[in-house]
């Protein structure tokens, strides 16, 4: 059974009420993104689960934070999780559907790590198969909802299981995006990619930047690079 919650440097997160838990690749999503939002004013999460990735973007920011989410029990907790945070203020939370939400404004970067599990192996929890697979949000609604909500001048990064990354760059391209880097993940140097995080805008980059990050060395501990990235959220310093 996973821990009731997850306690990182400055922020704690509960997730005994919200299906979708704290995960590695989700705590990467959240410190990468900071590292290219640092600027924005105006952020949303689409899909926020516990609120994890906007206390992960609150830390490292000054912005307004935004975050959405279907189940009322998930917004229930993110609320729980962000108002017990040193950056209440800043974080707001949305219960409803993001394919028809009315947001209060346009954003310049918006997040999102989405239910992408598209014809993978079910759960017999309803709840959960709503927030891992696309049956609530497809990536072709959800690069609408994108499209819909940011500014001529904004990004996104978002979550991806590596099989899917090909189909959503294409995407992405048909919906006027331009793909500014691509972080491949892997578990170790002998495993296959099992994640990509993508990172976009609408204006044309004048280079395109590919990197890999190794979770783990052949020895089964921390890379040193997965540790420098996590360092301000968890780990040692």
């Amino acid at each position: 059974m996973p821990n009731p919650y997850f306690r990182f440097k400055q922020f704690t997160i509960h997730q005994d009420r919200s299906a979708m838990k704290v995960c590695t690749d989700s705590c990467i999503l959240g410190a990468w993104t900071t590292t290219h939002s640092a600027s924005a004013k105006k952020m949303l999460d689409i899909g926020t689960g516990t609120g994890l990735l906007p206390l992960m973007l609150a830390q490292k920011s000054n912005a307004k934070i935004d975050a959405i989410d279907w189940d009322a029990e998930s917004c229930a907790q993110a609320l729980e999780n962000c108002s017990q945070s040193p950056w209440s203020d800043r974080i707001q939370i949305f219960e409803g559907d993001a394919r028809q939400y009315h947001f209060p404004s346009a954003y310049d970067f918006i997040i999102s790590n989405p239910p992408f599990f598209e014809s993978d192996l079910r759960s017999p929890i309803q709840k959960k198969n709503l927030a891992k697979h696309d049956e609530s949000l497809t990536l072709d609604e959800l690069i609408w909802v994108i499209r819909s909500s940011l500014l001529p001048t904004g990004g996104f990064s978002i979550l991806l299981p590596f099989h899917r990354t090909g189909y959503f760059e294409e995407l992405a391209v048909s919906n006027g995006f331009f793909l500014r880097e691509k972080l491949i993940v892997r578990q170790s140097p002998s495993h296959p990619p099992f994640r990509s995080i993508l990172l976009y805008s609408c204006q044309k980059p004048e280079e395109f930047v590919l990197n890999e990050l190794i979770i783990k060395d052949e020895a089964g501990k921390y890379s040193s690079e997965f540790k420098m990235l996590m360092k301000d959220y968890y780990g040692g310093d």
